[in-house]
């Protein structure tokens, strides 16, 4: 929870100030049931006029006093939580982005969406609560008796006597509302995990006709969620009837006993009146500490979790000996030995890989589903760091790179093309937001998607659906690879990244990046695509099984060779 809180240094000031405003608040409620009690004692019952009219003008002002402070003070404790909220959702963000594949794999999805939205807004509810009432709500309970003390000691007993019950309620049940909103948190994740996977698979649902089934496995998620808050708000409202029920039979003795001393003469009747007044402050305070509490055992949840993406140790390490990558300038690309197993496992997804590319070269990689091409591609941009080995790009070790510097000389296109909401300009401006029109459109051209773009009616002003949903396959990945190519990278690397276009569109963009100053790592399951390369290696689980060129691999590859003969079957038989 300290990592969360020291988000309010900034505005520590600010906090302070909340802090005063509310105390010129509290004081000047406090102070009323006295002069409530002055009006009655000694205007009232007295016939002084001037008296009643003398304190009724100081309640005035010191209302209007007490109305200003709380304005102000509900002012900067909107300000201060929100300027927390935001730094927090910041910083985490930029956390996450920090974050290498592997460690992204430890917080699902659902997850990280859930400790940046409903969890950081937990916590901010909680610091405009504390500026309005942590320090008011207890305050108020020990003025309350400090004040009815001062006011008839011998009423004020009746006050105190049930205090500690009510202090010993609260804390355990604020103990257990902790556990049971952390717990309540986890279910939201559970519930926006399954949410995301039924979006992702709408087509495939809607298709197979189980929406229904859908339906009601999503309602038995929010049912479990219902009925775990059902529970969390119940306990925590039970403070409130255990606090009515002890403050009011303690008001009631006070009525009680201080109605016998005002027919005796003993107290005056607005002494009597000031110490009720007290005793309903007292409830008062009592019920907002209980909704403090409530608020605190939420933001304690959703603090842990918050923290727990903050204090992980970012992967990609920032170095001052980075390589500063030159436009139009390809980079050599080197395995020396790289093995690799993902983390949590024990079997080796790569094994010994040693290849070396030249600039402008054009490498193919084949190998069957689980053979370990996507992963090898993964490791250049460490988006995953080698478990042994070294990956030499342009004769620097990768770990040795800054990670913005050697992300920004690559080129990536993964297998599942990833577009953005918004035009199809924003989406290739994303492959470089400095680049201008003329260099969008040139990739555009080379990608073999300028054309599809002109047709639209608002051409590159296009608008286009998360994911690219009103694209086609097709024009999705040249809309991918142009993205890339905006990049000017030294180092392209397409990851099965032409499986959806037809033969002559997929011919064209071999040309056209024949005179691409880059380096060319595709991974394909085509032998026509295989064949434009100028060399292949095969993988077999993990391990090289060949490299050459393609004529090389028919004579010396049995494997390459009936892969080849299969696929030429296929095409002379459709």
């Amino acid at each position: 929870m300290k990592t969360v809180l020291k988000f309010i240094r900034p505005y520590k000031w600010l906090f302070i100030l909340g802090l005063i405003l509310m105390l010129v608040e509290l004081a000047v409620e406090l102070i009323q049931p006295i002069f409530i009690s002055e009006i009655i004692d000694n205007g009232i019952l007295k016939n002084d006029l001037n008296h009643v009219y003398l304190y009724l003008m100081i309640m005035l002002v010191t209302g209007l006093v007490a109305l200003l402070s709380g304005i102000w003070n509900s002012f900067v404790a909107g300000h201060v939580s929100q300027a927390f909220a935001y730094d927090l959702r910041t910083e985490q963000f930029k956390k996450i982005q920090s974050f290498s594949l592997a460690t992204l794999e430890r917080f699902k999805t659902s997850s990280l969406i859930t400790r940046l939205t409903s969890d950081v807004t937990n916590c901010d509810q909680a610091v405009y609560m504390s500026i309005r009432i942590m320090l008011r709500a207890p305050l108020m309970i020990i003025g309350s008796i400090i004040l009815s003390f001062a006011v008839e000691p011998k009423l004020a007993i009746y006050l105190v006597i049930g205090s500690p019950v009510i202090f010993i309620i609260i804390f355990v049940i604020a103990r257990k509302g902790s556990k049971l909103f952390t717990k309540i948190q986890r279910k939201f994740d559970e519930m926006n995990r399954f949410f995301q996977q039924n979006l992702e698979a709408v087509r495939l649902i809607k298709a197979s006709q189980t929406s229904k089934q859908e339906i009601n496995q999503f309602n038995e998620k929010i049912k479990d969620i219902r009925s775990n808050y059902t529970y969390a708000l119940r306990l925590m409202e039970f403070i409130n009837p255990s606090l009515l029920l002890i403050i009011n039979g303690s008001i009631l003795a006070v009525v009680w006993f201080g109605s016998d001393m005002v027919d005796h003469s003993t107290l005056e009747v607005g002494k009597l009146v000031a110490i009720l007044n007290y005793g309903m402050r007292m409830q008062g305070g009592f019920g907002m500490l209980a909704f403090l509490i409530m608020t605190l055992s939420r933001m304690k949840a959703s603090s842990e979790r918050i923290e727990e993406v903050l204090i992980t140790p970012s992967d990609e390490k920032v170095f001052n000996n980075e390589i500063e990558h030159k436009p139009n300038y390809a980079y050599p690309i080197q395995f020396k030995d790289v093995s690799f197993t993902y983390p949590n496992s024990h079997k080796p997804v790569l094994e010994h890989i040693s290849f070396e590319v030249k600039p402008r070269e054009t490498f193919a990689i084949m190998g069957s589903t689980g053979s370990g091409k996507s992963t090898l591609l993964s490791l250049i941009p460490k988006m995953y760091k080698a478990t042994s080995g070294e990956i030499l790009l342009n004769n620097k070790n990768v770990n040795d790179w800054e990670i913005e510097s050697l992300r920004d000389a690559i080129g990536y296109v993964p297998q599942k093309a990833l577009l953005f909401s918004g035009t199809i300009y924003e989406n290739l401006q994303f492959g470089d937001p400095s680049a201008e029109s003329e260099m969008l459109e040139l990739s555009s051209e080379k990608a073999q998607i300028h054309q599809s773009i002109e047709r639209f009616d608002h051409q590159y002003d296009t608008m286009i659906g998360q994911q690219g949903v009103t694209l086609s396959g097709g024009q999705k990945q040249r809309l991918s690879i142009a993205r890339a190519l905006v990049r000017k990278p030294g180092l392209l690397i397409l990851d099965d990244s032409t499986s959806a276009l037809d033969i002559k569109t997929e011919s064209a963009l071999w040309d056209a990046l024949e005179d691409e100053e880059t380096t060319k790592l595709i991974v394909t399951q085509k032998i026509s695509t295989a064949q434009t390369a100028d060399r292949i290696m095969l993988l077999v689980d993990g391990r090289i099984e060949a490299i050459g060129t393609h004529e090389t691999l028919l004579e010396t590859s049995p494997l390459y060779k009936e892969i080849a003969s299969s696929q030429e079957s296929a095409v002379s038989s459709s």
